[in-house]
C-alpha cells in the first residue's frame, strides 16, 4: 500500500468534501453562538472604560447599576451559547466521526485477500477505531475552541486598536518571533503523531495476537517474553507522546514570553500617557483588560496548532486506507451460472513475488467431488480463494459454466458457493444467529432441518437455552466438532450450488470426525464439491482426485486409478497409512 502525504490544507478539504460540508448548517449556526460568545470579552473589556471614568474616578453612583447590569448580562449570554455552542459542536464531531468510521469499514470489506495479508488485524482495528476517535477528539478541541477564540481574539484586538492603535503595536511587538518556531514545531509534531499511530498499531495487533493465542503463551511459559514485548512498544508511544507534549508546549511558552514584552511596551508607552493627562485610567484599563483577556484565547490557538497536526497525522492514515483500491473488481453479469463446472486453465498465481500455482489446469464437473491433493504450500487453498475471487489470478483463467469467474457480478459470483474450513468463522452471537449467517431471511422450519442435517440438536438439546446459547468469541464455547457442525448447519441454510470443503475435518477426533463426515457426505449429494484433505481417506469415494505439487497438477483420476499407477497419490497413501 502506497503512503501518501497530504499536506494539512487536502486533508481538510478532503475532510469537508467528505464530512463537514453536510452539516454545515449547523456549522454556520454555531459560527453564529461562538461569534457571540467570543464577542462578550471585547464587551467585557470595553465596559471597563465607563466603570473606571464615571464610577470610580467621576463618582458616579447611578452608573454602577446600568454598567453592573450590563457585566451580568454578558456573562449570562455567554453561559447560554456556550451551552449551545458546544451541544451543537460535538454533535457535528460525534456525527463525522461515526461516518467516518462506518465508511471506513465499509470500504475495507470491499477490499481483496492482499490487503489483509499485508495488514494484520490489530492495524486495521487501529485504523478503524484508534484512528478516527483520536480524529474525534482533536477535531472536537479544534472545532469547539478554534472559532470562539478567533472571534474573542479579533474583538478584543478591535477594541485594543480603537483605543490606541499604537499601544496594540507595542503588545505585538515580539510577534514575528513565532513565526518560524511555530512552523519548525508543527512539523516535528506530525512527524512524531505518524510514528505513535504506528506503533499504536503495532501495540493493537500484540494484543490480538496475545489473546487469541493465550493457551500457547501460557503453555509455553511465554507470558514474561510477551509481557516484555508488549511493554516494548508501549514504551515507545509513551516516548513519543512525552516528545510530543514537551514540543507542543513550546508555542504557548513563546507566546507568553512574546506577551510578557507586550506588557512591558504597554506601560512604558501607555503608563506615560496616562500621568501625563493624555489618556484616562479607564481607557487605559479597558485597554489592558482587552490585552490581558487575549492572552487565553492567544495561548489556546498556540496549542491547537499542535493538535490539528495530531490530528493531520490520525487523517493521513485514515486516508491511506481510503486511496487503497480493491484489485478484484465486479462483473456486470447478473445472472446465475449455465450449470456448476468449475474450469481452471493453465492458473499462475503468486504471493509478494513468489510464485504459489505455476500453470495449474483442472475440471471440477458439475454436481461431482473433486479433492484437492498435495503437500502444504502447494496451492490447494489458493484455489478456493481464485474460484470465489478473493484474488485474481497472475495469468490463466478461471470459469464457471464456461463463463469467466470475472464476468460474474462478486455478489452473484459468491451466492454460488458455500464454504466449511477446518477453523470456521464463528461469530460472539448465539447459535441461531450464526447458523441463520448463511441465509437471514430463513424460516424456523429451514433452520429446523439444516440443525437436523448437520447433527446440531445433538448437543444443543442438552444446553439450557438450545440454539439460542452463545457461541462465544470465535466460537470458544463450543469443541471443535461442535463448531464445524455449526458452519455446516450454516452451508446447508445456504444451499448454494457449490460445496467448498477446506480440511473441513482433519482437526477432529474421531467420534466428532464420523459425525461430521457424515452431514458433509450429506451435504455434498447433488452438488459440485471441492475438498481439500490431507486425511486421504475421507476422499476414496471422491469422483475425482486433483494432486497438486509446486502449483502444477501431479496426476489426476479417482482412488482406484491413482492407486494402481502407483505415483505420487500412492506414495502419500502409503506413507499415511504406514505412519497410522
Amino acid at each position: 500500500m502506497s503512503v501518501t502525504r497530504d499536506q494539512p490544507q487536502n486533508l481538510f478539504g478532503r475532510l469537508w468534501r467528505g464530512y463537514l460540508h453536510l452539516h454545515w448548517r449547523l456549522m454556520a449556526l454555531a459560527f453564529v453562538f461562538m461569534t457571540i460568545e467570543g464577542s462578550t470579552l471585547a464587551v467585557l473589556s470595553w465596559m471597563l472604560q465607563p466603570l473606571f471614568d464615571r464610577v470610580f474616578v467621576g463618582g458616579d453612583t447611578g452608573a454602577i447599576w446600568w454598567v453592573g447590569g450590563i457585566i451580568f448580562s454578558l456573562f449570562v449570554i455567554r453561559a447560554v451559547t456556550l451551552i449551545i455552542n458546544r451541544s451543537l459542536l460535538t454533535r457535528i464531531s460525534l456525527s463525522v466521526s461515526t461516518a467516518m468510521q462506518t465508511d471506513l469499514l465499509r470500504h475495507i470489506l470491499t477490499l481483496d485477500q492482499r490487503f489483509f495479508q499485508e495488514n494484520p488485524p490489530g492495524a486495521v482495528i487501529e485504523r478503524v477505531q484508534g484512528d478516527t476517535i483520536a480524529v474525534q477528539g482533536i477535531w472536537s478541541t479544534l472545532i469547539t475552541g478554534a472559532g470562539r477564540d478567533v472571534v474573542a481574539l479579533a474583538s478584543l484586538f478591535g477594541v485594543a486598536i480603537f483605543i490606541d492603535p499604537w499601544w496594540t503595536l507595542a503588545a505585538l511587538v515580539g510577534a514575528p518571533l513565532l513565526i518560524l518556531p511555530t512552523i519548525v514545531v508543527q512539523r516535528y509534531i506530525r512527524r512524531k503523531m505518524r510514528a505513535s499511530r504506528t506503533q499504536a498499531s503495532a501495540r493493537a495487533t500484540r494484543l490480538d495476537e496475545v489473546m487469541h493465542g493465550i493457551r500457547a503463551i501460557r503453555l509455553n511459559r511465554m507470558e514474561a517474553e510477551q509481557t516484555g514485548r508488549y511493554a516494548a512498544i508501549v514504551g515507545r508511544i509513551r516516548d513519543y507522546e512525552i516528545k510530543m507534549a514537551a514540543t507542543g508546549a513550546t508555542i504557548p511558552a513563546m507566546i507568553d514570553i512574546v506577551t510578557g514584552l507586550g506588557f512591558v511596551g504597554v506601560l512604558a508607552l501607555g503608563g506615560a500617557e496616562v500621568t501625563r493627562g493624555e489618556r484616562t485610567v479607564g481607557e487605559f484599563m479597558a485597554f489592558f483588560t482587552a490585552l490581558s483577556l487575549a492572552f487565553q484565547p492567544l495561548r489556546r490557538l498556540g496549542m491547537l496548532a499542535g493538535s490539528w497536526q495530531i490530528a493531520a497525522a490520525s487523517l493521513e492514515r485514515i486516508y491511506q486506507v481510503f486511496d487503497t483500491r480493491p484489485t478484484v473488481h465486479s462483473g456486470q453479469r447478473h445472472d446465475s451460472p449455465p450449470d456448476t463446472g468449475l474450469r481452471l486453465d493453465d492458473v499462475w498465481m503468486s504471493y509478494d513475488g513468489q510464485p504459489v500455482l505455476r500453470g495449474l489446469s483442472f475440471t471440477a464437473e458439475a454436481g461431482k467431488t473433486t479433492a484437492l491433493v498435495g503437500p502444504s504450500g502447494a496451492g490447494k487453498s489458493t484455489v478456493f480463494n481464485l474460484v470465489t475471487r478473493m484474488v485474481d489470478p497472475d495469468r490463466g483463467q478461471i470459469t464457471l459454466g464456461g463463463v469467466p469467474v470475472r464476468d460474474f457480478d462478486l455478489g452473484v459470483l459468491r451466492d454460488q458457493f458455500s464454504t466449511v474450513s477446518q477453523e470456521p468463522a464463528l461469530f460472539d452471537e448465539t447459535l441461531r444467529e450464526n447458523i441463520l449467517m448463511g441465509r437471514p431471511d430463513a424460516g424456523p422450519d429451514a433452520v429446523g432441518s439444516a440443525v437436523r442435517a448437520a447433527h446440531v440438536a445433538e448437543f444443543t438439546d442438552h444446553l439450557p437455552l438450545g440454539l439460542d446459547s452463545p457461541a462465544g468469541p470465535r466460537g470458544s464455547n463450543l469443541s471443535g466438532g461442535q463448531r464445524q457442525r455449526i458452519a455446516i448447519a450454516r452451508a446447508v441454510l445456504r444451499d448454494a450450488s457449490i460445496l467448498l470443503l477446506d480440511e473441513a475435518t482433519s482437526a477432529l477426533d474421531t467420534a466428532s470426525e464420523r459425525l461430521v463426515q457424515q452431514a458433509l457426505d450429506d451435504l455434498a449429494q447433488g452438488r459440485t464439491t471441492l475438498v481439500i484433505a490431507h486425511r486421504l481417506s475421507t476422499i476414496r469415494k471422491a469422483d475425482n482426485i486433483v494432486v497438486i505439487t509446486n502449483g502444477q497438477v501431479a496426476e489426476q483420476g479417482n482412488h482406484e486409478q491413482l492407486m494402481a499407477r502407483g505415483g505420487t497419490y500412492a506414495r502419500l497413501v502409503a506413507l499415511q497409512f504406514g505412519e497410522e
